[in-house]
């Protein structure tokens, strides 16, 4: 069905960090348009709340807003993130740890002698190719360092991410959109009806009787309730692509170490990996795991073992997920935000990335189709896109571990389950020739960009077996610039602990909304 005016009445359904980023950059848009926004929620369903990092995208988001990050950073426990540190998923001597940086233009040089390494080892001769040495925001990592300058100097400006209480960031966006003008319903959706043609008409609530709109928001998480339930779209799995598909989360107290930490950890364990996410109140932390080769109680065990008496008395969060995506994200009259859309996993943390995305996405695709379905078709393309070159990405990591400790990490080596496009990709780092002509073909359907590719494949040390003489003279001189380029540009940062307590006291929320 086509339509031409505008829809009077949007309706979002469920709240949290998908609702109201959908809610804030709606109303922000289309606010002036006369459109108005209704949010239901139950709040009965509760939230996660578990801590949760950002790719630096997030930044645009807040930006889009005008809310700066003195204002939302402290209301949400939020802390700045550099990259993510990614240790023993390899077993090879001296590099079963690297450090997946965010890229920024102050790299340039720096990245250049990186992958000239890379591509060095890949042609058989030995180099240092481990990432850590060739970025700046490593060495900001490596530092404890914020991504901000001491002298604001627009010239050493970085791509950076965050760190937040999930819980706390959507009460946040719940008040700034209800600034905007959104109306907030607290309220349990009992049935939803559709109209002669199969667009949503209305939805019956508990208390607040049918609440009719011309368009829906579906972030109503994994149930998907209308575009799963009401319209039939199917969710397609990507199990055999992606093994992992539960966690258990347990939050823990600082250790009472020096300084702040500016990188999440995904270290690997016995069936999947863990997270360690620095909030400024505490530690999220997470065990990311196959059901298929771990119980949700050995994996608990695994994790309180890691974490030791930091996570005594501490209640353990457990959560399961089907890996996949459904088809047709815009359907009818309503568009799938968030879990709704499916999910793969948090490695990368790659899901809020698709949140924001795909909300912009819309909003840019549905106001330029003069609000009909024209552009539907495209967005769905779009975001499929995002979603199966993320999945390839992830699932990289596994299928070139290097590790024989479980049947796991085997089975994860083993699958043939891949892409046409993760096959070329690996297949053309291994041999002989320019790996950036494999990602040019592959471009459209790529998630990630060149630096993602050569740290994770450098990283892991996917290498043929390399010439074992020394690393040449030109090879140890790239690393020894760019390590020494990258430490002296780190010490031209704010240290993150103290940035946080001089720039982003409590004091600075009080007030707001």
């Amino acid at each position: 069905m086509i339509r031409t005016t505008i829809p009077k009445h949007i309706v979002i359904v469920g709240g949290g960090t998908a609702g109201w980023m959908s809610a804030n950059l709606m109303a922000h848009k289309w606010r002036e348009l006369g459109v108005k926004i209704t949010l239901i929620e139950s709040k009965k369903m509760g939230t996660l709340g578990v801590g949760e990092g950002s790719t630096p995208f997030l930044k645009d988001f807040f930006q889009t807003l005008n809310i700066p990050e003195h204002v939302w950073m402290p209301a949400c426990n939020a802390t700045y993130k550099c990259g993510i540190r990614f240790p023993d998923w390899s077993t090879v001597a001296n590099n079963t740890s690297y450090f997946h940086p965010f890229y920024s233009d102050i790299d340039g040089e720096l990245a250049q002698r990186f992958f000239y390494n890379a591509n060095t080892k890949r042609n058989g001769e030995n180099a240092p190719t481990n990432p850590d040495s060739f970025f700046v925001t490593s060495a900001l990592a490596n530092a404890k360092k914020a991504p901000k300058a001491l002298n604001h100097d627009t010239e050493h400006s970085l791509s950076y991410g965050y760190h937040f209480d999930a819980e706390l960031l959507g009460q946040f966006l719940s008040k700034h959109a209800i600034s905007l003008g959104v109306k907030h319903i607290d309220d349990t959706i009992t049935q939803v009806i559709a109209n002669k043609v199969g667009d949503i008409a209305l939805l019956n609530t508990e208390k607040h009787g049918p609440i009719r709109a011309g368009f829906f928001v579906d972030c109503s998480g994994f149930k998907g309730l209308l575009i799963q339930d009401a319209l039939g779209e199917k969710l397609t799995s990507y199990k055999d692509y992606l093994f992992n598909d539960s966690a258990v989360a347990i939050p823990t107290l600082h250790d009472g170490l020096s300084g702040m930490a500016c990188e999440t950890v995904s270290k690997a364990l016995k069936h999947g990996w863990v997270w360690h996410i620095p909030l400024i109140n505490r530690m999220g932390n997470g065990y990311v795991y196959s059901s298929a080769h771990s119980s949700k109680e050995a994996a608990e065990l695994e994790l309180r073992e890691l974490l030791g008496d930091k996570a005594i008395g501490q209640k353990a969060l457990h959560l399961h997920w089907q890996p996949g995506r459904i088809e047709n994200h815009w359907k009818k009259n309503c568009v799938a935000i968030g879990l709704s859309q499916g999910f793969l996993e948090p490695l990368e943390a790659p899901m809020l990335y698709l949140v924001q995305r795909s909300i912009e996405s819309f909003i840019e695709k549905f106001t330029q189709g003069s609000f009909t379905d024209e552009y539907q078709q495209a967005f769905n393309n779009e975001i499929n896109n995002i979603i199966d070159g993320t999945r390839d990405y992830l699932q990289a990591h596994y299928k070139i571990n290097s590790r024989n400790d479980t049947q796991y990490w085997k089975d994860c080596r083993e699958n043939t389950m891949l892409s046409p496009v993760l096959v070329d990709l690996l297949d053309s780092w291994k041999a002989a020739g320019n790996f950036d002509m494999a990602l040019e073909r592959n471009m459209a359907k790529l998630a990630y960009l060149k630096t993602s590719w050569y740290c994770l494949l450098a990283g892991k040390s996917f290498f043929n077996e390399s010439n074992q003489l020394s690393p040449s003279a030109e090879a140890l001189k790239h690393q020894d610039i760019a390590a020494e380029k990258s430490h002296s540009s780190a010490m031209k940062f704010y240290d993150h602990l103290e940035y946080l307590q001089r720039f982003h006291n409590k004091e600075s929320v009080e007030g707001v909304n």
